[in-house]
């Protein structure tokens, strides 16, 4: 691979994926609906370094294009797509983000589970068995857009996985350190995939 990470034009430019991009950039900010632009580049880019099959390709896009489509939505309509079960989440309506835009989504007709997954899980974790759910994780986390953590945007580029398991524990290591609550289900993600097994 050469030394530029992006190697693909926005999914937003195929037919396919076009008219979701429509309806996701009605519902978002200009610079939220950028952020998804470059998540959409870097996962589908991350697929492609990581040996996806055309179908997983397609999957992976899709999943970026629409994994912060709920993400601007007023706490009544997340709270309305995805009633919170956690005080933590009653506290923190975007944590329920992921599943609102789950069901805003199957909503318009998706139906891939794969792409359903990723969403819902970009907010929490996927498991190690959950390629695209791992490629949008990363993306979201690392797209230069953040301007944090090259390091698993480029780990991403050879190995996946390890890059996936890195970012979910560096999650929990800054809200850790910040002294912030960890929502049960990054907890379970991270004990499942970050700690030794005893």
């Amino acid at each position: 691979m050469s030394n530029t990470i992006f190697t693909v034009n926005s999914p937003c430019n195929r037919a396919s994926i076009q008219p979701y991009c429509e309806r996701v950039k009605a519902l978002v900010t200009p610079e939220r609906f950028e952020h998804i632009v470059r998540v959409a580049i870097l996962s589908e880019t991350i697929a492609l370094a990581n040996n996806f099959s055309a179908e997983e390709l397609r999957a992976a896009s899709l999943a970026a294009v629409l994994h912060d489509a709920a993400r601007d939505l007023p706490t009544e309509e997340l709270f309305a797509l995805a009633p919170p079960q956690t005080e933590l989440e009653k506290q923190h309506p975007l944590a329920v983000h992921g599943r609102a835009g789950r069901r805003l989504v199957e909503r318009w007709g998706v139906s891939d589970e794969r792409v359903l997954a990723a969403i819902e899980g970009h907010v929490f974790g996927v498991s190690l068995k959950h390629r695209i759910g791992m490629a949008l994780y990363v993306a979201d986390v690392s797209e230069p857009g953040r301007g944090v953590n090259e390091d698993i945007r480029k780990l991403a580029m050879n190995n996946l996985q390890k890059a996936y398991r890195h970012a979910v524990d560096s999650k929990v290591r800054y809200l850790r350190k910040k002294g912030k609550a960890v929502h049960p289900a990054t907890l379970a993600v991270y004990q499942e995939i970050c700690e030794p097994t005893q």
